[in-house]
């Protein structure tokens, strides 16, 4: 998968195409903005649809609160700011007004992991996966590339209940094909392999792609599984992984305490253990720089996957 021949583009921008696509079909779709409107790329949908559109300033407890309003009226809020702002500064909004009674809101959080960059450690949400994962009635759902964040914004729309979409900033490779499937709750395996199983989701699978290529390289055959939806997770596929392969590397641009990996781990102590390692941030806040950079500092390339891997089947022997 050379990597200058690989298209990219964000999340976000995924997100931004299948709201307005939402917005033509269903005239119960708004969308609230926390004045990031350009940066969540709600932009998008509120330049079709001005009528629909509610920019609700920097008050982000306010604009969940609203969401949770809209929803009771049989609408379908997308509530639109920064990953950081949603888990953070808002959680307790999100637990209480919406996830409390089940709500139709579907939060998109922009910006997540360490890829932000130069925004530093303040903007880089490296703990949010967990944080709406330990919610009850949540649904979680963090796209692996552009064309999976707007089926997936497409499907949020589509379900009852909260949802949580953990969206980039940065571009990324984008691995999916338009007419590929996409359900939420059920992973897709990207590779078949035997030796071992790499379980990523975000930007993390197009590395476990490049990590998969590089084993195969040295006779390792890893199978490569996009669990998008860490929450309802897909407990057959990680089952069937662990009991064909005896062995599992996670990777997540998230914190590796309570995150997708976490999610895995849950899943395979309970019901057929293997060895596990997972890659990701090693209880560290971010730091300022490159999102290529900083993925070298976090130990989060192909690179480190191949290592992991490696290290997962030396415990498997």
């Amino acid at each position: 998968m050379a990597e200058n021949k690989v298209k990219k583009a964000s999340t976000r921008d995924g997100f931004g195409e299948g709201l307005v696509e939402l917005g033509k079909e269903n005239k119960n779709i708004v969308v609230l903005s926390a004045d990031l409107t350009d940066s969540t790329r709600a932009a998008w949908f509120k330049e079709q649809f001005p009528d629909r559109f509610f920019g609700l300033g920097v008050a982000e407890q306010d604009m969940f609160g609203a969401a949770a309003g809209f929803a009771l009226m049989g609408k379908i809020p997308f509530a639109c700011t920064f990953g950081v702002f949603a888990s953070g500064r808002a959680w307790d909004q999100i637990r209480v007004s919406i996830a409390y009674m089940n709500l139709n809101v579907k939060i998109a959080g922009t910006h997540g992991g360490i890829s932000v960059g130069p925004d530093g450690a303040t903007h880089q949400a490296v703990e949010e996966i967990a944080l709406m994962r330990i919610i009850p009635n949540m649904t979680v759902i963090v796209p692996c590339d552009a064309l999976e964040a707007r089926r997936a914004t497409i499907e949020a729309a589509r379900i009852k209940g909260p949802v949580y979409l953990r969206l980039g900033r940065s571009g990324v490779p984008v691995v999916t094909k338009p007419e590929d499937s996409f359900k939420i709750g059920q992973a897709n395996t990207l590779k078949e392999g035997k030796d071992l199983s790499i379980i990523a989701c975000g930007q993390m699978v197009s590395e476990a792609l490049k990590a998969s290529e590089e084993l195969a390289g040295e006779g390792i055959k890893a199978r490569v599984i996009n669990l998008h939806t860490p929450k309802p997770i897909d407990r057959d596929a990680i089952i069937k992984a662990a009991f064909e392969t005896g062995a599992i590397v996670t990777a997540e641009e998230h914190t590796i305490m309570g995150g997708m990996g976490s999610a895995v781990a849950e899943v395979v102590v309970e019901s057929c253990p293997v060895p596990i390692k997972m890659v990701g941030v090693q209880n560290r806040f971010g730091v300022s720089g490159e999102p290529d950079e900083l993925f070298k500092h976090f130990g989060l390339t192909a690179g480190d996957i191949v290592k992991a891997s490696k290290e997962v089947l030396k415990m498997k022997k």
